[in-house]
Formats: C-alpha cells, structure tokens, sequence
C-alpha cells in the first residue's frame, strides 16, 4: 500500500487545527481550573447531565455523548461523587447498569461556573470568526464527526466504547 501524504496545504490546515485546539482546550481547562476546580471534562458532564429530564443520564448514554470510554467516563463521575456534585443509581432495567445524576450541589457549581466559560469560549473562539465562518466551522466539524461515526460501516461503529448499548433503564433518557 503507498501512502498519501499530506499535499502542503493539508499539512498546514493540520498543524492549524492540531495547534487551535490545544490552545482552547488550555485555555478552558486553566478557566475551568480557577473557577471551579475541575477540568473541561467533568464540566461537561454537568452541563451534559443539566439539560435531561430529572438531571440524570445512564451511564452508557453520557460516555456516547461526550464521546470517551466508559472506564474514563467512570473515573470522572466518582471523582465528581467524591466532591458532591453527582450521584448514582442503580438502574431498575439492567442491574449492570447505573445512572448519573447531577445532584443540587453540582447543578449550583454548573450555574455559577457557566457565565465564566462561555465567556471564555466566545473570547477564544467565536470573537475572532466572522458569522460565516462559525457555521463553516458548524459544517466542518458535522462532516468529520459523521464520517468518523460512520466510517468501517455497522459492525465498527457498534465496536466503538460508547457505542456499546444494553438495556434502557427506567427513568433515564
């Protein structure tokens, strides 16, 4: 098999987007860190967990939407446990399973933490993009993360960590 390297144009828009997301991600991460004391992950956990019905999510359905394995979603829901801010229940459907809930104290954290990070997105990325490119950037990031979801057809994609499913619990989405 030959390899097709990047042409030099591919390999600029590369280190472009490589460099674009590590700064964001840090600048999120340090304002997360001030802020709350937490990183972007377990932030988004509770936002993601903030906008279900009840404030909860099975366990399976939150690692697919912030796209990470179970065991990493694990480990940042018991360290979240640990600081008050999420709970866990047993689900009524499948004993293997569990649900995350974000309790009164994690929803305070979310709703005095939040202003903060969206301020901090749009300075770091919507504040230098005109209204076309954002939905450039919508129509970009749609296309690759269809293609990749979508990519080695049926078999892969249900071979992917949080794409795994089994029994729906009761009372979570």
């Amino acid at each position: 098999m030959t390899t097709r390297w990047l042409s030099p144009e591919e390999q600029r828009a590369w280190r472009a987007y490589v460099a674009g997301y590590l700064l964001l991600e840090d600048a999120i991460d340090r304002q997360l860190q001030q802020e709350a004391g937490m990183p972007h992950l377990y932030y988004s956990i509770l936002a993601h967990l903030s906008d279900e019905p009840g404030r909860r999510l099975r366990m399976t359905d939150l690692a697919e939407r912030l796209k990470i394995t179970r065991s990493r979603l694990t480990y940042a829901v018991t360290r979240l446990e640990k600081d008050g801010l999420v709970g866990r229940e047993d689900c009524d459907a499948d004993r293997r399973g569990s649900v995350a809930v974000l309790t009164d104290a994690g929803m305070a954290v979310l709703e005095r933490t939040a202003p903060g990070h969206v301020e901090t997105v749009r300075a770091t990325l919507f504040d230098r993009l005109t209204p076309e490119q954002v939905g450039q950037l919508e129509a970009i990031f749609t296309q690759v993360a269809r293609g990749l979801q979508e990519s080695g057809g049926e078999t892969a994609a249900e071979g992917l960590p949080w794409r795994r499913r089994s029994t729906p619990c009761a009372g979570a989405s």
